[in-house]
């Protein structure tokens, strides 16, 4: 059981963590024909869509209610029935995401309140969905905006139905990239299985070229395919942050659920795969067969380079969990974990403390470490300590492909293999050669 501890500093130094906001517009930019909604200032909505600019080197629809000093104190109803007008009229959405910023829930705005109001003035809005998440960025981090914008979607879109035999509901956290998700549906649909995941990052900031210019997001989980949660055999929730959304699911339409922590590493491939398999009532298919081969030949390859090595991590809780146990899986050892925010997965982390708090601490904590992982802001600390950094998390701006970049099933967990074993065999050359 690892003890959590949390920094009491008056500033935050070299900041680890994002916004809610930014999280929940991630976890919104995953549905198609969407816009992403700030009911704040300008800034607030700029600073989101610079940081997922530059992570993924694509064009983000973003919009804003455009809060001034005036509107803040006398209310800010005006602004979104007019922002909303303004988009169906311009964007035409076919789905507007509604998240609040630190501004407006200081101020308090009655969000539902609002919102019935400006439909009871605008029947035309009537088939529009408004999904709406409370995300105030005073607190909590990007993992609870996108765990609060999936319980928004899974709350207010899908509709009861007849239960099909062959379609899953995989609710994805912040952890898993939009080269993650490509991989889990390609694993799931092998065995015949229809998967609708919520959200699907695979379909809209994998990196592809358009056919034609769109306002809105391009790709993702349809309307449609929201509707139809509900006629789900089972719910895959991966990651801890995705329970709550499942537990909605099971409330809402009784669909049973199970919730994975990761997928990566040989373990949690192999029960996800038997899991699709003992569902679909199918074997696995020969390719996987092969792969898991693969994989095992290259944990042969590589453990030499991880076994004894000390690596300190700066992640949101979902991926700490997930990168320490595929370390720890492989021989490596945990000299320090700092993270973002609360979640019941940290103590139960092999570690001794687990730290919530910013890349000051993690710097603190790491002098001594062959590894550090975490994100880009992390490439000073790396230097100042002459320690190699492998990123992961968000923002990545110095490097290509986050869109594509891999880490589950059993080739994206040969690819971490030999990214990881690689900086570690050429630390190696180095120390030897000096």
């Amino acid at each position: 059981m690892a003890t959590v501890t949390s920094r009491k500093k008056s500033v935050a130094v070299n900041p680890l963590k994002q916004s809610q906001p930014l999280g929940a517009a991630l976890a919104f930019l995953g549905l198609k024909g969407m816009m992403p909604l700030f009911h704040g200032s300008q800034g607030c909505t700029a600073f989101a869509k610079v940081m997922l600019v530059r992570h993924f080197r694509e064009a983000i629809p973003m919009s804003t209610t455009a809060m001034t000093e005036v509107s803040t104190i006398l209310g800010g109803e005006d602004n979104v029935e007019q922002a909303i007008l303004t988009l169906v009229e311009k964007a035409k959405p076919e789905i507007i995401g509604l998240c609040t910023t630190g501004l407006t829930e200081t101020r308090g705005d009655d969000m539902d309140g609002i919102l019935r109001s400006i439909r009871k003035r605008h029947p035309e809005l009537y088939d529009l969905p408004i999904v709406y998440v409370s995300t105030p960025d005073f607190k909590g981090a990007l993992q609870d905006g996108f765990a609060a914008a999936v319980e928004s979607m899974v709350r207010e879109l899908p509709q009861p139905g007849e239960t099909r035999f062959d379609q899953v509901t995989i609710l994805v956290s912040s952890a898993f990239t939009p080269g993650d998700v490509q991989e889990i549906k390609e694993m799931v649909t092998a065995f015949g299985l229809t998967p609708i995941v919520v959200p699907d990052l695979s379909a809209s900031l994998d990196g592809h070229l358009e056919d034609s210019f769109s306002a809105t997001t391009g790709g993702g989980t349809t309307k449609a395919e929201l509707r139809e949660i509900g006629s789900s055999v089972l719910t895959f929730a991966l990651g801890e942050s995705m329970r709550g959304a499942a537990e909605i699911l099971n409330q809402r339409f009784g669909t049973p659920y199970e919730v994975l922590q990761q997928l990566t590493g040989l373990d949690a491939v192999d029960d996800f795969l038997h899991g699709l398999s003992l569902l679909s009532k199918r074997s696995v298919p020969e390719k996987y067969c092969r792969q898991r081969r693969q994989l095992q030949d290259a944990m042969l390859d590589t453990h030499f380079f991880f076994g004894r090595k000390r690596v300190s991590l700066a992640l949101e809780p979902d991926l700490l969990w997930s990168t320490t146990a595929f370390l720890q899986s492989m021989g490596a050892e945990i000299q320090a974990a700092v993270t973002t925010t609360k979640s019941p997965l940290l103590e139960k982390l092999p570690v001794e403390t687990v730290v919530i708090g910013d890349l000051e601490d993690f710097e603190e904590l790491a002098p001594g470490s062959d590894l550090l992982i975490t994100n880009s802001n992390g490439a000073k600390v790396s230097r100042k300590l002459g320690i190699p950094l492998y990123r992961q998390g968000m923002p990545i701006f110095d490097r290509l492909g986050n869109g594509q970049f891999t880490k589950v099933g059993y080739r994206g967990t040969m690819q971490l293999l030999f990214d990881i074993g690689n900086l570690f065999l050429e630390e190696e050359e180095s120390t030897v050669k000096h």
